[in-house]
Protein backbone atom coordinates (compact mmCIF):
# COMPACT_ATOMS: atom_id res chain seq x y z
CA UNK A 1 0.00 0.00 0.00
CA UNK A 2 2.99 2.34 0.19
CA UNK A 3 6.47 2.80 -1.29
CA UNK A 4 9.59 1.64 0.47
CA UNK A 5 9.99 3.56 3.78
CA UNK A 6 13.41 4.99 2.86
CA UNK A 7 12.15 6.46 -0.43
CA UNK A 8 10.05 9.61 -0.20
CA UNK A 9 7.23 10.14 -2.70
CA UNK A 10 8.11 12.14 -5.80
CA UNK A 11 5.43 14.71 -5.03
CA UNK A 12 7.26 15.84 -1.87
CA UNK A 13 8.68 19.26 -2.69
CA UNK A 14 8.19 18.61 -6.40
CA UNK A 15 8.30 22.33 -7.24
CA UNK A 16 9.66 24.32 -4.31
CA UNK A 17 9.80 27.61 -6.20
CA UNK A 18 6.10 27.50 -7.02
CA UNK A 19 5.23 26.10 -3.60
CA UNK A 20 6.88 29.09 -1.92
CA UNK A 21 4.79 31.43 -4.06
CA UNK A 22 1.58 29.60 -3.12
CA UNK A 23 2.52 29.58 0.57
CA UNK A 24 3.63 33.23 0.69
CA UNK A 25 0.34 34.55 2.17
CA UNK A 26 0.68 32.11 5.07
CA UNK A 27 4.33 32.97 5.69
CA UNK A 28 3.40 36.58 6.40
CA UNK A 29 1.60 35.45 9.56
CA UNK A 30 4.56 33.51 11.03
CA UNK A 31 6.61 35.07 13.81
CA UNK A 32 10.26 34.01 13.82
CA UNK A 33 11.89 31.29 11.73
CA UNK A 34 9.63 29.93 9.00
CA UNK A 35 11.69 27.36 7.08
CA UNK A 36 11.67 23.65 8.00
CA UNK A 37 14.91 22.08 9.18
CA UNK A 38 16.11 18.82 7.55
CA UNK A 39 14.47 16.61 10.19
CA UNK A 40 11.12 18.38 9.81
CA UNK A 41 11.31 18.17 6.02
CA UNK A 42 12.07 14.46 6.18
CA UNK A 43 9.17 13.90 8.57
CA UNK A 44 6.74 15.68 6.25
CA UNK A 45 7.85 13.50 3.35
CA UNK A 46 7.42 10.36 5.45
CA UNK A 47 3.94 11.48 6.51
CA UNK A 48 2.84 11.18 2.88
CA UNK A 49 3.37 7.42 3.17
CA UNK A 50 1.55 6.99 6.49
CA UNK A 51 -2.14 6.28 6.94
CA UNK A 52 -4.33 5.90 10.02
CA UNK A 53 -3.17 2.62 11.55
CA UNK A 54 -6.00 2.12 14.12
CA UNK A 55 -8.77 2.80 11.60
CA UNK A 56 -7.00 0.92 8.80
CA UNK A 57 -6.85 -2.15 11.04
CA UNK A 58 -10.53 -1.80 11.90
CA UNK A 59 -11.50 -1.46 8.23
CA UNK A 60 -9.50 -4.57 7.36
CA UNK A 61 -11.57 -6.49 9.92
CA UNK A 62 -14.86 -4.88 8.84
CA UNK A 63 -14.19 -5.72 5.19
CA UNK A 64 -13.23 -9.31 5.96
CA UNK A 65 -16.23 -9.84 8.23
CA UNK A 66 -18.55 -8.11 5.75
CA UNK A 67 -19.53 -4.42 5.78
CA UNK A 68 -23.22 -5.34 5.75
CA UNK A 69 -22.78 -6.94 9.18
CA UNK A 70 -20.15 -4.64 10.70
CA UNK A 71 -21.41 -1.20 9.62
CA UNK A 72 -24.55 -1.37 11.81
CA UNK A 73 -22.33 -2.26 14.78
CA UNK A 74 -20.01 0.67 14.03
CA UNK A 75 -22.93 3.10 13.77
CA UNK A 76 -24.47 1.83 16.98
CA UNK A 77 -21.23 2.38 18.87
CA UNK A 78 -21.03 5.91 17.47
CA UNK A 79 -24.38 6.72 19.06
CA UNK A 80 -24.28 4.68 22.26
CA UNK A 81 -20.62 4.00 23.03
CA UNK A 82 -18.67 0.74 23.02
CA UNK A 83 -20.02 -0.38 26.40
CA UNK A 84 -23.53 -0.55 24.90
CA UNK A 85 -22.46 -3.52 22.74
CA UNK A 86 -22.39 -6.67 24.83
CA UNK A 87 -19.60 -9.00 23.69
CA UNK A 88 -18.42 -6.49 21.08
CA UNK A 89 -15.91 -7.96 18.61
CA UNK A 90 -12.37 -7.33 19.80
CA UNK A 91 -11.25 -5.20 16.79
CA UNK A 92 -14.24 -2.91 17.31
CA UNK A 93 -13.66 -2.68 21.06
CA UNK A 94 -9.93 -2.03 20.63
CA UNK A 95 -10.58 0.90 18.30
CA UNK A 96 -13.32 2.57 20.33
CA UNK A 97 -11.60 2.13 23.68
CA UNK A 98 -8.81 4.23 22.20
CA UNK A 99 -11.22 6.80 20.71
CA UNK A 100 -13.33 7.15 23.85
CA UNK A 101 -10.25 7.61 26.06
CA UNK A 102 -10.03 11.32 25.33
CA UNK A 103 -6.54 12.90 25.30
CA UNK A 104 -5.18 14.42 28.51
CA UNK A 105 -4.96 17.88 26.94
CA UNK A 106 -8.66 18.08 26.06
CA UNK A 107 -10.58 20.89 27.80
CA UNK A 108 -14.38 20.77 27.71
CA UNK A 109 -14.78 24.50 28.23
CA UNK A 110 -12.33 25.29 25.43
CA UNK A 111 -14.36 23.08 23.09
CA UNK A 112 -17.50 25.05 23.90
CA UNK A 113 -15.73 28.38 23.47
CA UNK A 114 -14.15 27.26 20.19
CA UNK A 115 -17.60 26.39 18.85
CA UNK A 116 -18.97 29.76 19.97
CA UNK A 117 -16.14 31.58 18.19
CA UNK A 118 -16.87 29.62 15.00
CA UNK A 119 -20.49 30.78 15.27
CA UNK A 120 -19.26 34.33 15.85
CA UNK A 121 -17.66 34.29 12.40
CA UNK A 122 -21.08 33.92 10.77
CA UNK A 123 -21.26 33.86 7.00
CA UNK A 124 -17.73 35.28 6.81
CA UNK A 125 -16.35 32.07 8.27
CA UNK A 126 -18.12 29.92 5.69
CA UNK A 127 -16.80 32.08 2.86
CA UNK A 128 -13.24 31.92 4.18
CA UNK A 129 -13.30 28.12 4.32
CA UNK A 130 -14.71 27.87 0.82
CA UNK A 131 -12.47 30.40 -0.91
CA UNK A 132 -9.19 30.43 1.03
CA UNK A 133 -9.32 26.82 2.19
CA UNK A 134 -11.02 24.74 -0.49
CA UNK A 135 -10.54 26.75 -3.69
CA UNK A 136 -6.95 27.76 -2.94
CA UNK A 137 -6.30 24.19 -1.79
CA UNK A 138 -7.15 22.84 -5.24
CA UNK A 139 -3.70 24.04 -6.33
CA UNK A 140 -2.32 20.99 -4.47
CA UNK A 141 -2.72 18.54 -7.33
CA UNK A 142 -1.56 15.45 -5.44
CA UNK A 143 -4.48 15.78 -3.01
CA UNK A 144 -6.82 16.14 -5.99
CA UNK A 145 -5.69 12.80 -7.39
CA UNK A 146 -7.84 10.85 -4.92
CA UNK A 147 -10.90 12.88 -5.93
CA UNK A 148 -10.24 12.03 -9.57
CA UNK A 149 -9.86 8.29 -8.99
CA UNK A 150 -12.89 7.96 -6.70
CA UNK A 151 -15.18 9.79 -9.12
CA UNK A 152 -15.79 12.63 -6.66
CA UNK A 153 -15.44 15.11 -9.52
CA UNK A 154 -18.63 13.72 -11.00
CA UNK A 155 -20.56 14.42 -7.80
CA UNK A 156 -20.29 18.12 -8.48
CA UNK A 157 -18.91 21.09 -6.57
CA UNK A 158 -22.26 22.14 -5.16
CA UNK A 159 -22.85 18.78 -3.47
CA UNK A 160 -19.30 18.64 -2.06
CA UNK A 161 -19.64 22.13 -0.62
CA UNK A 162 -23.03 21.29 0.92
CA UNK A 163 -21.87 18.08 2.58
CA UNK A 164 -18.64 19.59 3.91
CA UNK A 165 -20.52 22.63 5.24
CA UNK A 166 -23.03 20.36 6.98
CA UNK A 167 -20.21 18.47 8.72
CA UNK A 168 -18.43 21.71 9.70
CA UNK A 169 -21.60 23.16 11.21
CA UNK A 170 -22.32 19.93 13.06
CA UNK A 171 -18.81 20.04 14.56
CA UNK A 172 -18.90 23.71 15.49
CA UNK A 173 -22.18 23.90 17.41
CA UNK A 174 -21.67 23.99 21.21
CA UNK A 175 -21.81 20.34 22.33
CA UNK A 176 -21.43 19.07 18.78
CA UNK A 177 -18.25 17.16 19.59
CA UNK A 178 -19.55 15.50 22.76
CA UNK A 179 -19.50 11.72 22.60
CA UNK A 180 -22.45 10.54 20.52
CA UNK A 181 -23.32 14.06 19.30
CA UNK A 182 -23.87 14.75 15.62
CA UNK A 183 -20.43 16.33 15.01
CA UNK A 184 -18.68 13.51 16.85
CA UNK A 185 -20.54 10.88 14.81
CA UNK A 186 -19.94 12.74 11.56
CA UNK A 187 -16.21 13.06 12.21
CA UNK A 188 -15.80 9.34 12.91
CA UNK A 189 -17.90 8.55 9.86
CA UNK A 190 -15.55 10.67 7.73
CA UNK A 191 -12.59 8.86 9.30
CA UNK A 192 -14.09 5.53 8.28
CA UNK A 193 -14.73 6.74 4.73
CA UNK A 194 -11.13 7.96 4.50
CA UNK A 195 -9.87 4.50 5.44
CA UNK A 196 -12.17 2.82 2.92
CA UNK A 197 -10.95 5.19 0.22
CA UNK A 198 -7.33 4.61 1.24
CA UNK A 199 -7.85 0.85 1.00
CA UNK A 200 -9.59 1.06 -2.38
CA UNK A 201 -7.49 3.67 -4.18
CA UNK A 202 -4.12 2.29 -3.06
CA UNK A 203 -4.99 -0.93 -4.90
CA UNK A 204 -5.86 0.80 -8.18
CA UNK A 205 -3.47 0.39 -11.08
CA UNK A 206 -3.82 4.12 -11.77
CA UNK A 207 -2.42 5.03 -8.35
CA UNK A 208 1.32 5.73 -8.57
CA UNK A 209 2.52 5.15 -5.01
CA UNK A 210 6.10 6.11 -5.87
CA UNK A 211 4.89 9.63 -6.68
CA UNK A 212 1.76 10.12 -4.56
CA UNK A 213 2.61 8.04 -1.49
CA UNK A 214 -0.51 6.74 0.25
CA UNK A 215 -4.03 8.01 -0.50
CA UNK A 216 -5.52 10.18 2.28
CA UNK A 217 -2.22 10.14 4.13
CA UNK A 218 -1.14 11.86 7.33
CA UNK A 219 0.40 14.78 5.47
CA UNK A 220 -2.77 15.53 3.51
CA UNK A 221 -5.02 15.07 6.56
CA UNK A 222 -2.70 17.45 8.41
CA UNK A 223 -3.12 20.03 5.63
CA UNK A 224 -6.91 19.70 5.77
CA UNK A 225 -7.00 20.14 9.54
CA UNK A 226 -4.83 23.26 9.29
CA UNK A 227 -7.08 24.70 6.59
CA UNK A 228 -10.06 24.42 8.94
CA UNK A 229 -8.12 26.04 11.78
CA UNK A 230 -5.21 28.24 10.65
CA UNK A 231 -6.66 29.38 7.30
CA UNK A 232 -9.97 30.02 9.05
CA UNK A 233 -8.25 32.33 11.55
CA UNK A 234 -6.19 34.12 8.90
CA UNK A 235 -9.31 34.70 6.85
CA UNK A 236 -11.13 36.28 9.77
CA UNK A 237 -8.37 38.87 10.04
CA UNK A 238 -8.51 39.61 6.31
CA UNK A 239 -12.28 40.09 6.36
CA UNK A 240 -12.47 42.22 9.48
CA UNK A 241 -13.63 39.81 12.21
CA UNK A 242 -11.46 40.66 15.26
CA UNK A 243 -10.62 37.62 17.37
CA UNK A 244 -8.71 37.81 20.63
CA UNK A 245 -5.77 35.55 21.47
CA UNK A 246 -8.02 33.47 23.74
CA UNK A 247 -10.67 33.16 21.04
CA UNK A 248 -8.12 31.99 18.50
CA UNK A 249 -6.70 29.52 21.02
CA UNK A 250 -10.19 28.08 21.56
CA UNK A 251 -10.70 27.55 17.82
CA UNK A 252 -7.33 25.81 17.56
CA UNK A 253 -8.23 23.60 20.52
CA UNK A 254 -11.56 22.59 18.97
CA UNK A 255 -9.93 21.62 15.69
CA UNK A 256 -7.07 19.90 17.45
CA UNK A 257 -9.64 17.54 18.97
CA UNK A 258 -11.58 17.14 15.73
CA UNK A 259 -8.33 16.25 13.95
CA UNK A 260 -7.42 13.82 16.75
CA UNK A 261 -10.76 12.06 16.29
CA UNK A 262 -10.22 12.14 12.53
CA UNK A 263 -7.05 10.09 12.91
CA UNK A 264 -4.34 12.76 12.59
CA UNK A 265 -1.33 11.63 14.58
CA UNK A 266 -0.53 13.50 17.81
CA UNK A 267 2.79 14.75 16.41
CA UNK A 268 0.90 16.80 13.80
CA UNK A 269 -1.52 18.46 16.25
CA UNK A 270 -0.84 21.98 17.51
CA UNK A 271 -1.88 23.88 20.61
CA UNK A 272 -0.23 27.20 19.72
CA UNK A 273 -1.18 29.40 16.76
CA UNK A 274 2.28 30.34 15.53
CA UNK A 275 3.41 26.71 15.58
CA UNK A 276 0.29 25.70 13.65
CA UNK A 277 0.82 28.46 11.09
CA UNK A 278 4.46 27.44 10.62
CA UNK A 279 3.37 23.80 10.19
CA UNK A 280 0.89 24.82 7.49
CA UNK A 281 3.64 26.71 5.67
CA UNK A 282 5.90 23.65 5.82
CA UNK A 283 3.12 21.43 4.54
CA UNK A 284 2.39 23.76 1.62
CA UNK A 285 6.05 23.66 0.60
CA UNK A 286 5.71 19.89 0.25
CA UNK A 287 2.63 19.98 -1.97
CA UNK A 288 2.84 19.25 -5.70
CA UNK A 289 1.96 22.11 -8.08
CA UNK A 290 -1.37 22.59 -9.85
CA UNK A 291 -2.31 20.45 -12.85
CA UNK A 292 -5.36 19.85 -15.05
CA UNK A 293 -7.39 18.60 -12.08
CA UNK A 294 -6.84 21.94 -10.33
CA UNK A 295 -8.46 23.76 -13.22
CA UNK A 296 -11.30 21.25 -13.43
CA UNK A 297 -12.08 21.53 -9.72
CA UNK A 298 -11.56 25.28 -9.61
CA UNK A 299 -13.76 26.02 -12.62
CA UNK A 300 -16.57 23.95 -11.12
CA UNK A 301 -16.31 25.71 -7.77
CA UNK A 302 -16.38 29.15 -9.40
CA UNK A 303 -19.89 28.53 -10.72
CA UNK A 304 -21.18 26.74 -7.61
CA UNK A 305 -23.04 29.86 -6.31
CA UNK A 306 -25.19 29.77 -9.45
CA UNK A 307 -26.48 26.32 -8.46
CA UNK A 308 -27.71 27.13 -4.96
CA UNK A 309 -31.36 26.89 -3.92
CA UNK A 310 -32.26 30.55 -3.53
CA UNK A 311 -35.92 31.21 -2.58
CA UNK A 312 -36.05 34.32 -4.77
CA UNK A 313 -33.98 36.42 -7.18
CA UNK A 314 -31.90 33.31 -7.88
CA UNK A 315 -30.04 34.66 -10.92
CA UNK A 316 -29.11 37.96 -9.27
CA UNK A 317 -28.09 36.40 -5.96
CA UNK A 318 -26.14 33.64 -7.66
CA UNK A 319 -24.11 36.15 -9.66
CA UNK A 320 -23.54 38.37 -6.65
CA UNK A 321 -22.29 35.47 -4.51
CA UNK A 322 -20.08 34.30 -7.37
CA UNK A 323 -18.49 37.76 -7.54
CA UNK A 324 -18.05 37.89 -3.75
CA UNK A 325 -16.28 34.54 -3.67
CA UNK A 326 -13.97 35.46 -6.54
CA UNK A 327 -13.12 38.74 -4.82
CA UNK A 328 -12.22 36.98 -1.56
CA UNK A 329 -10.10 34.42 -3.41
CA UNK A 330 -8.24 37.29 -5.08
CA UNK A 331 -6.76 38.28 -1.69
CA UNK A 332 -5.06 34.91 -1.19
CA UNK A 333 -4.34 33.39 -4.61
CA UNK A 334 -1.69 34.94 -6.87
CA UNK A 335 -2.02 35.50 -10.62
CA UNK A 336 -0.41 32.18 -11.56
CA UNK A 337 -2.65 30.33 -9.14
CA UNK A 338 -5.75 32.04 -10.50
CA UNK A 339 -4.80 30.99 -14.02
CA UNK A 340 -4.14 27.43 -12.87
CA UNK A 341 -7.57 27.28 -11.23
CA UNK A 342 -9.36 28.77 -14.21
CA UNK A 343 -10.44 31.95 -12.45
CA UNK A 344 -11.39 34.81 -14.77
CA UNK A 345 -9.04 37.73 -15.40
CA UNK A 346 -9.50 41.19 -13.96
CA UNK A 347 -10.73 40.16 -10.50
CA UNK A 348 -10.45 42.91 -7.89
CA UNK A 349 -10.53 42.39 -4.08
CA UNK A 350 -13.48 44.77 -3.80
CA UNK A 351 -15.45 42.74 -1.26
CA UNK A 352 -12.74 42.60 1.45
CA UNK A 353 -11.81 46.23 0.84
CA UNK A 354 -15.41 47.49 1.11
CA UNK A 355 -16.70 45.25 3.91
CA UNK A 356 -13.76 44.50 6.24
CA UNK A 357 -13.48 48.00 7.81
CA UNK A 358 -17.19 48.42 8.66
CA UNK A 359 -17.39 44.79 9.79
CA UNK A 360 -14.45 45.36 12.13
CA UNK A 361 -15.98 48.52 13.58
CA UNK A 362 -19.39 46.89 14.06
CA UNK A 363 -17.87 43.88 15.80
CA UNK A 364 -15.79 46.09 18.10
CA UNK A 365 -18.76 48.30 18.93
CA UNK A 366 -21.17 45.46 19.68
CA UNK A 367 -18.64 43.66 21.85
CA UNK A 368 -18.50 46.75 24.07
CA UNK A 369 -22.25 46.55 24.70
CA UNK A 370 -23.90 44.24 27.26
CA UNK A 371 -24.99 41.08 25.45
CA UNK A 372 -23.42 42.27 22.21
CA UNK A 373 -21.03 39.35 21.78
CA UNK A 374 -23.79 36.85 22.47
CA UNK A 375 -25.98 38.58 19.88
CA UNK A 376 -23.18 38.27 17.32
CA UNK A 377 -22.80 34.56 18.10
CA UNK A 378 -26.51 33.90 17.73
CA UNK A 379 -26.73 35.94 14.54
CA UNK A 380 -23.71 34.12 13.11
CA UNK A 381 -25.23 30.72 13.87
CA UNK A 382 -28.44 31.74 12.09
CA UNK A 383 -26.47 32.94 9.07
CA UNK A 384 -24.56 29.67 8.87
CA UNK A 385 -27.70 27.56 9.07
CA UNK A 386 -29.38 29.72 6.43
CA UNK A 387 -26.34 29.22 4.20
CA UNK A 388 -26.63 25.47 4.67
CA UNK A 389 -30.28 25.51 3.69
CA UNK A 390 -29.46 27.47 0.56
CA UNK A 391 -26.85 24.87 -0.37
CA UNK A 392 -29.05 21.83 0.18
CA UNK A 393 -32.58 23.00 -0.52
CA UNK A 394 -35.51 21.99 1.66
CA UNK A 395 -35.84 18.42 0.36
CA UNK A 396 -32.53 17.00 1.64
CA UNK A 397 -33.36 14.44 4.37
CA UNK A 398 -30.46 15.41 6.65
CA UNK A 399 -31.47 19.05 6.39
CA UNK A 400 -35.08 18.24 7.23
CA UNK A 401 -33.83 16.48 10.36
CA UNK A 402 -31.67 19.49 11.24
CA UNK A 403 -34.63 21.86 10.89
CA UNK A 404 -36.82 19.63 13.04
CA UNK A 405 -34.24 19.65 15.82
CA UNK A 406 -33.61 23.37 15.65
CA UNK A 407 -37.21 24.42 15.14
CA UNK A 408 -36.18 26.73 12.29
CA UNK A 409 -38.63 27.70 9.57
CA UNK A 410 -36.78 26.97 6.31
CA UNK A 411 -38.32 29.67 4.11
CA UNK A 412 -37.53 32.34 6.69
CA UNK A 413 -33.94 31.20 7.23
CA UNK A 414 -33.07 30.76 3.56
CA UNK A 415 -34.28 34.24 2.71
CA UNK A 416 -31.31 35.61 4.65
CA UNK A 417 -28.62 34.24 2.32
Amino acid sequence: MSPEPDVLPGRHGADLLRARQVAAPVRRFIAGESEPDPAQWQAIGESLMQGDAPMDALVDWMSEAGLAQTMPLYNRVLEQGIDAIRDAPEPLRRFFVQVEATPDWLGAQLLVEGARVCCLSGLTGMRVLRDLGLLAGYQASAINRTLVLTGALEKGAQRRIAETSKWWIDCTRPGGMARGAVGYRGTLHVRLVHALVRRRVSRMAEWDASYFGLPVNQGDMHATYLAFSVIFLIGQRLLGVPLSKDERRAVLHLWRYIAWLMGVDERWLHAEENAATRALYHNLLSQAPADASSRQLGAALIDEPLQRHYPNLALLRGRLNRAIHLSIARTFIDAEGRRALGLPDGILPWYPLLTAPPRYLLQRLLRCLPGGRQWLIERGARQQQAYLMTLFGDSHPRLVSLMQVSGTDSSTARSRV
